[in-house]
């Protein structure tokens, strides 16, 4: 149990979390863009960790490509974000990553920019990817259940997530759905996760194509 635990703190190391996570995290990578030469604006912490974790399976080294990759704390703020940057001009890409119900409010942000409708080819012509249904959908369905279960009892959550599946809200359900809303009932849980899943998903070739693209695009 002690080195499951360790893992689990291990799975987290060098990325923020705690109280305001998200702003410090913001912060944190705002500080960079000035020397950037592409942002990936992303919706929160867990999607800053799948892009690095899938780039760092993939060998590549993001820092020092000078690729930031910049949570702005919801979809809404995709506007003043890309505002913000506005001022950086044509020598720093931008791209960005959004869960599918989030899809128009990045859609409006960046034909706001460009100055025209967009539909999604236009959209990731830019370099802006939309998952389905969201990121965590994409890499369940990418890792599969027994893998994820297997990853569940190596970080000591099996036990916990057996009691969620045990709760009568949750008994019977489709195994894919159990696991989704035990990865968001806790924000480090989810975290964690973003990590291992995307881990797995490049061990098995499966990385989904939102994230796969979106580094290629970058």
């Amino acid at each position: 149990m002690t080195s499951r635990r360790e893992r689990a703190r291990e799975a987290l190391a060098g990325h923020t979390s705690g109280p305001n996570a998200t702003t410090r995290a913001t912060a944190r990578a705002l500080a960079k863009v000035d020397d950037a030469v592409a942002v990936v604006l992303v919706e929160g912490i867990s999607d800053q960790i799948a892009l690095q974790t899938a780039a760092v399976g993939r060998g590549r080294d993001l820092d020092a490509e000078r690729i930031v990759i910049l949570p702005i704390g919801g979809a809404h703020a995709i506007g003043r974000f890309l505002t913000r940057l506005a001022p950086l001009g044509a020598r720093v890409r931008r791209a960005g990553l959004c869960d599918l119900r989030e899809e128009e409010l990045f859609r409006r942000g960046v034909a706001a920019q460009v100055g025209s409708p967009l539909t999604r080819t236009d959209m990731e012509q830019l370099g802006f990817y939309v998952c389905v249904q969201d990121l965590e959908d994409e890499l369940i369905r990418a890792v599969g259940v027994p893998q994820v279960v297997e990853l569940f009892d190596s970080y000591g959550d099996l036990r916990s997530f057996r009691s969620f599946q045990s709760q009568p809200a949750w008994r019977g359900r489709e195994p894919e759905a159990q696991i989704y809303r035990f990865l968001r009932s806790s924000s480090v849980r989810n975290l964690r996760y973003a990590r291992l899943l995307v881990e797995a998903a490049v061990g098995r070739g499966t990385l989904p194509r939102p994230l796969d693209a979106l580094l290629t695009a970058v």
